[in-house]
């Protein structure tokens, strides 16, 4: 069931928000409790219904696992059954989402013909997993409490974070499960929630879906083997580097406002990443909860930065790496990773050799371009489904299927021969991939991305905590306008979030 779907906007949502509020207004505060997470597990089973049993049996699991560890009167023991609990995990994670892909491998390298029956991946393993490992490690380390199954259980399978993030923390969302104000309608919390669900599903339906059909094309044409001219290439990874900005950041949006309308306030887990100077400021700003994840679980366990320069750059190379293996069982994946790892490697690098911290407008502008180029280079591998196909878009990118560019840019095309590109260029139509209303919708989108934060929109819902002006009812009653014309607007057009496929 999808956020944008039709049944979770008119059926799915005001049932179990009403029926949760109903329930807790009347003081039956376990009873609404468990309403939520029967609904969480109804909305979750909603796409494969065996794969409850995994999601229960991993919450039961680390349930017990922890409670046994907060009990444990040693902690040789306290130790013995957090790796216990960190393998089982890793386990259930490795044979679900790498099983395959180990299997593959070991064909590929050693010429073997081992048959695995096809594993299916269970939808948000990687995010519940991830959350648990991380609650677990901390009642290790005596920073969390000994919690009801109730109330663990809907931290874990929560609807509104439990598919696609964010990777809530224990000390975030459990306080705010035991409040009394989380029992009862708020009309703000209400109209606020709803406006910036609306948003998201404005990004997510008009934006991302829209440029879609410009990056989809393109990619497949590189898998097929077609040549790319190099405004295909870059067209299409523009569209697609775009396409999961809006994405990604609709689905966030539309978790934090979905919490909202429970009284619950979500981790912000994007902002405004594309205007980063530097791939450091770029991962405090995309997938903000993994980045935290990776930093407290994986990098600083390693030893982060206290053993040298060396280990640290080994460090971050081995996190991203993770990370980007995190993101998908393939290649691509790999090499996503190992590319950021690299780009960090530099800017810190970079930083320890030229610690002035005092930069000119130019200099900002420049180390943004950089950084935004780096981004959209990275993101061809990550899109790619093979190697190979990253090949072809990455050739077209660097010009070496020859430099074609529109037809509509040849007024400048002296100036572009000679101070941009140092050769002699082609200037032909848009290609098979390109439209003039394409062209239009990118830079639309690139405004956007880059629009000033003086101006910008709920990037944050703090914004609309402390700055809105109208009364809570007069917004609602907006939000509700504005969420029912994009609905109609756009009648049964569905697509899953891509990272619903991590």
């Amino acid at each position: 069931m999808l956020f944008s779907s039709l049944e979770f906007i008119f059926f799915f949502l005001p049932i179990t928000l009403i029926g949760f509020h109903l329930i807790g207004r009347q003081g039956f505060k376990r009873t609404a409790i468990a309403w939520l997470i029967a609904a969480s597990l109804f909305f979750y089973g909603w796409w494969n219904p065996p794969y409850l049993v995994i999601l229960l049996m991993s919450a039961v699991f680390n349930y017990g696992t922890g409670s046994f560890i907060n009990k444990a009167s040693k902690q040789s023991y306290k130790k013995t059954l957090l790796v216990i609990g960190i393998v089982f995990n890793l386990g259930m994670l490795g044979y679900f989402k790498y099983a395959n892909f180990f299997i593959y491998t070991v064909n590929d390298i050693g010429g073997n013909n081992i048959v695995l029956e096809q594993i299916i991946l269970p939808l948000a393993i990687s995010f519940f997993t991830f959350q648990q490992i991380a609650y677990l490690v901390d009642v290790r380390n005596d920073k969390a409490e000994d919690y009801s199954f109730l109330h663990y259980s809907l931290f874990v399978v929560f609807f509104p974070q439990l598919i696609a993030g964010p990777i809530v923390h224990h000390k975030e969302i459990f306080p705010q499960f035991i409040k009394d104000s989380f029992f009862k309608i708020n009309s703000k919390n209400l109209a606020i929630g709803l406006t910036i669900f609306v948003v998201g599903l404005f990004k997510k339906v008009v934006l991302a879906d829209g440029i879609s059909i410009y990056a989809t094309p393109v990619f497949n044409a590189a898998e097929l083997g077609l040549t790319l001219t190099f405004f295909e290439a870059w067209f299409g990874a523009l569209a697609y580097t775009f396409q999961l900005y809006f994405d990604f950041s609709g689905y966030s949006d539309m978790a934090v406002g979905i919490g909202m309308m429970f009284g619950i306030r979500l981790p912000i887990n994007f902002n405004s990443p594309y205007k980063s100077l530097s791939i450091i400021d770029f991962w405090r700003r995309w997938h903000i909860t993994l980045s935290r994840f990776l930093k407290y679980y994986l990098y600083i366990p390693l030893g982060g930065s206290k053993k040298g320069k060396t280990r640290r750059y080994v460090n971050l190379m081995i996190t991203m790496l993770l990370g980007g293996l995190w993101h998908g069982a393939g290649w691509t994946f790999i090499l996503w990773g190992g590319l950021h790892g690299f780009y960090l490697i530099i800017n810190h690098g970079w930083r320890s050799i030229f610690k002035s911290k005092t930069q000119s407008k130019f200099i900002s502008t420049f180390s943004w371009f950089i950084t935004f180029l780096a981004i959209v280079i990275a993101w061809v591998p990550f899109r790619a489904e093979t190697i190979e196909g990253a090949k072809r878009m990455l050739s077209g990118m660097i010009g070496q299927n020859g430099i074609s560019l529109p037809r509509q840019l040849k007024p400048l095309g002296a100036y572009i021969e000679n101070n941009i590109l140092g050769t002699q260029v082609l200037f032909n139509d848009l290609g098979t991939f390109g439209s003039n209303k394409g062209l239009v919708f990118l830079a639309i989108l690139f405004f956007i991305v880059l629009i000033p934060k003086r101006i910008s929109y709920f990037s944050q819902y703090e914004i609309l905590l402390e700055k809105i002006k109208l009364g809570a009812s007069h917004a609602f009653i907006s939000a509700l306008y504005f969420y029912i014309a994009i609905i109609f607007i756009y009648f049964g057009f569905k697509t899953e979030f891509l990272y619903f496929q991590f």
